[in-house]
This record gives C-alpha cells, sequence and structure tokens, in this order.
C-alpha cells in the first residue's frame, strides 16, 4: 500500500443515483406476488443492507425457496424500473471534484454485476474510478466490513487513508466494522439522528451539498 494514496469510497444506491425508492417498490412487487405483506416504511429501512439480511428482517418466518423467488421478483421487477433511474444532484460534480483533488474514486457497493452495470450507464463516469466493488466480490455484503475490505484492497489504501460515503446506516457499520470513518447523506432516505446515531462522521442533505461543502468536509483531511 501506498503511504501517499488516498480514496473516497462511494456507496451507489441512495447516494449518487435515485434508486432507493425504486427498490422499495420492486421489493413491494415481489412481496406482494407472493402474497406477502409487508410495509413500506420496513422495506425502505432495509435498503442497502445485504439481500439475505433484508429478507431475513422482512420475513425471516418464511422458508429458504420462499426469500429466494422474493429475490428473483425483485431483480426482474428492478429491471423494470431501470429507465426511471437518475443520477442524484451533484452526483457526478462530486465525483469529479473528488478525483481533481487528487484521491482515488472507489464505487463500493454490493449490488450484482447485472444491477451495477445500469447503475453505472447512469453514472457515466467511468473513466473517473479506480476500483469498483460489486456483490460477486464478497460472500455477504454490508454491514459487514467485507465490501470495504475488498474495496480498500483494489485500491491499494489502508483504512486510516480513505473515507465512505453512504446514505444508509448500512454503510457506516460496514465502514465503521473496516475502520473507515462514513460522511453521510441524507438523499436515501434516512435522517440525521439515525445516521449519526450509527457512526457518521457528518451528515449532508446530498452529493450536492456535500460538494458545496468539500473543503469544510472531513474529506478534506485526506489532501492536507
Amino acid at each position: 500500500m501506498s503511504d501517499s494514496a488516498t480514496a473516497v469510497l462511494f456507496d451507489i444506491d441512495g447516494t449518487l443515483v435515485d434508486s432507493n425508492f425504486l427498490h422499495v417498490e420492486a421489493w413491494d412487487a415481489a412481496f406482494s406476488d407472493l402474497d406477502l405483506a409487508v410495509p413500506s416504511w420496513r422495506i425502505l429501512r432495509s435498503i442497502g443492507a445485504d439481500s439475505s439480511q433484508l429478507l431475513d428482517d422482512l420475513i425471516g418466518d418464511q422458508p429458504n425457496d420462499v426469500k429466494d423467488r422474493a429475490k428473483e421478483l425483485h431483480s426482474e421487477h428492478y429491471a423494470e424500473l431501470g429507465p426511471r433511474l437518475r443520477l442524484l444532484p451533484g452526483a457526478r460534480e462530486l465525483l469529479e471534484a473528488v478525483g481533481a483533488k487528487g484521491s482515488q474514486v472507489v464505487l463500493a457497493t454490493s449490488s450484482p454485476p447485472d444491477e451495477l452495470e445500469r447503475l453505472q450507464k447512469v453514472l457515466d463516469v467511468d473513466a473517473l474510478l479506480s476500483a469498483i466493488t460489486s456483490g460477486d466480490d464478497v460472500d455477504t455484503a454490508k454491514p459487514a466490513p467485507d465490501i470495504i475490505g475488498r474495496a480498500l484492497e483494489k485500491a491499494g489504501v489502508d483504512a486510516s487513508s480513505a473515507i465512505m460515503v453512504g446514505d444508509a446506516v448500512w454503510d457506516v457499520r460496514s465502514a465503521s466494522a473496516a475502520g473507515v470513518a462514513t460522511v453521510s447523506l441524507r438523499s436515501g432516505g434516512t435522517g440525521t439522528a439515525e445516521l449519526t446515531d450509527a457512526g457518521a462522521v457528518a451528515v449532508y442533505d446530498d452529493a450536492a451539498d456535500l460538494l458545496h461543502s468539500l473543503d469544510t468536509s472531513p474529506l478534506a483531511r485526506l489532501w492536507r
């Protein structure tokens, strides 16, 4: 690992792309297809977690074949919603600014490859990226630290030389377990108090808000 290298690890769903509520819609449709009643607010609170944990949290009393079918149905419904994916305000500009500061831009997501491909098309920033993770990189995704550890390995930096930017408590818990500080955004639908209680070192409205305060944000320590 390089002593001078730094990296900013970015979650995508709800952080850079406005997709969390589409995931809620897709999971709601999947559960409805299986005649399972799961309130949308509970689904939203689980978005960003490993799909196995999400299913255990939401329909843990169901057999594994039902959970597997729910996961398949979610993927089908989410693919249909793909045309509605949109960049969140300031997302691309934030990545450009971080890259211009000299830090590596890393996508630290546990999205499966098919979803990641759609998200990357929306982002359209492949030339800026130093490394990308996907759900295929680890056995267990967030809140386990594995995906963050893999992102650090791919970037060639240690935890003290990186900062995570995410929108969910799962991002904070995953990064914290890997020794990485997290700056959180409210754009995924989680409030300040919950993000702070999970361990976020700072909370901003969205990528545009963080970009506006970039030089006074916790990310600035990477460039001093």
